[in-house]
Parts: structure tokens; C-alpha cells; sequence
């Protein structure tokens, strides 16, 4: 496979590719007789499995750090788990406050018309508003 049809299948650009390959974020690609990139299975499985950590928030630096622990031997790559168990863990975070997040706008939705007729009606004021990083709705759900 071609770098242009790796970059399609990714939905990648052609130059993030070689950019990735240039800096050390993915291992160097095999090259034919002409000097042209064959991707290998293995290349591919490169390729996606950095696009996804760069979606995960993993940083360049931490991705060519993970690409030179994977050329080492011996215990030296076991650091290549502790860097995706970190990011797993702050992926998890993230996670959990986007649902925190979620849930927060999904009831401020849902009471949006009874709380603009409450303070239209004059029966809720500033005085007598919820607060919201009080409620137990929101305290309960963030303990999922």
C-alpha cells in the first residue's frame, strides 16, 4: 500500500505521514526499489494506532518516546505500558468530566422553559436560585 492510500484509508494528509515518520512518531516505513513507502500490516498498524493516541491527547513527545521504547529489547519497551496506562488514566478524566458536563446541560435544558417562567413570574429571584454545584442530581452523577 501507497502513502496516498494510507493517508485516505486514515484520513490522514500525505505530509502528517511522512512528518510522523520524519520525527521518530511512527518506525521507518520499508521502501521499494524506487524509494517509495510500502506500508506493511505493521505500518498500518502504526499509523492508526498514533492517530488515535494524538486523539487521546497523547503528546508528540510522549509518541516518539513510545515508537523509540518499541525499537529497544528486553524490560526497557515495558515503559512503552506505562505510558498508555497514563494515558488511559487521563483519558478516564477527561471522560468524566465531559459527562459532569453532559449531565449539567442536559438539565439546564430540561428546566430551561420552568426556570424562565419561575423568574418571568417573579417566584424565583437571585436570591432564591439553585445552586447547581450543590445539587445532589449533579454530586450523584459524578460518583458513577
Amino acid at each position: 500500500m501507497n502513502i496516498k492510500e494510507v493517508a485516505d484509508m486514515f484520513d490522514l494528509t500525505v505530509d502528517t505521514i511522512r512528518y510522523y515518520e520524519r520525527i521518530g512518531v511512527i518506525p521507518p516505513i520499508t521502501r521499494d526499489e524506487k524509494g517509495y513507502r510500502v506500508f506493511t500490516k505493521r505500518d498500518l498498524n502504526w499509523v492508526y494506532l498514533v492517530k488515535n493516541l494524538r486523539k487521546a491527547g497523547l503528546s508528540i513527545e510522549s509518541l516518539v518516546e513510545f515508537a523509540t521504547l518499541s525499537q529497544l529489547e528486553g524490560d526497557e519497551r515495558l515503559a512503552q505500558k506505562d505510558i498508555l496506562r497514563e494515558q488511559l488514566k487521563e483519558l478516564d478524566e477527561k471522560i468524566e468530566e465531559m459527562h459532569k458536563t453532559r449531565d449539567l446541560l442536559a438539565y439546564k435544558i430540561d428546566t430551561y422553559d420552568e426556570h424562565i417562567a419561575k423568574f418571568n413570574a417573579g417566584e424565583m429571584t437571585e436570591d432564591n436560585i439553585d445552586e447547581l454545584w450543590t445539587m445532589e442530581y449533579f454530586r450523584s452523577k459524578s460518583n458513577k
